[in-house]
């Protein structure tokens, strides 16, 4: 999810606000027992110059929230995922043990996409600006999958002692949950001050797009 441009088309954003992106970039060995669906979702701005397609990314991006003058905030491009589970947990002994932890995952890429055909040589700078926004964003994706795996591996045959009503072991769980979703964002937000940040990738890429270097 990108911090939301400013008007002048000419200005770079620095930096961004992720509300509930997540982005890891340590990587675990992908689950083979499942995989994430994902979806592009593009909204649609106008322009035949490069100049104007920014301005258009800028008022019709995706809303991500509001500043604190209570303006709206839009997005280049925007990463969301939604996330279900079917778990089986069985009483033993006394314990409960999560014997199955099965993730249903969604994806969504929100990407911006011309409405009208472009002349050769700004559709030139279009595909490669699309292209990195692309790239920038199934980052965030490859991180969503990465927590998942991690949830299923961690859940998978927990097993927490004098629990016969299973209900310890889902405060466990949700312990471990709300300490992987910190660190997520936190590993969001670092992504996204490089990629931002003076020299990073997406500087770049918003700048060979306006200048065509």
């Amino acid at each position: 999810m990108h911090k939301a441009l400013a008007r002048n088309p000419t200005r770079v954003p620095m930096k961004r606000t992720v509300p509930f992106l997540t982005a890891l970039l340590l990587t675990t060995p992908a689950l083979a027992d499942w995989k994430p669906v994902e979806k592009i979702a593009n909204y649609a701005i106008s322009g035949q110059t490069v100049d104007a397609l920014y301005v258009s990314i800028g008022e019709k991006g995706p809303v991500i929230g509001k500043d604190s003058a209570g303006n709206e905030r839009r997005a280049i491009a925007h990463t969301n995922f939604k996330l279900t589970w079917q778990r089986e947990y069985r009483p033993e002994s006394g314990a409960c043990v999560l014997m199955t932890a099965r993730p249903k995952l969604i994806i969504t890429y929100t990407l911006p996409k011309p409405s009208a055909k472009l002349a050769p040589a700004v559709q030139a700078r279009w595909d490669a600006f699309a292209a990195g926004l692309a790239a920038h964003e199934k980052v965030h994706g490859a991180g969503i999958v990465d927590m998942v795996d991690k949830i299923v591996a961690f859940s998978t045959g927990l097993t927490v002692a004098d629990d016969p009503g299973c209900t310890k072991i889902r405060a466990e769980l949700t312990q471990y949950l709300d300490q992987l979703s910190k660190a997520q964002r936190l590993a969001s937000r670092d992504f996204d001050k490089v990629e931002f940040g003076a020299g990073g990738n997406l500087q770049r890429l918003i700048a060979a797009f306006l200048i065509g270097k």
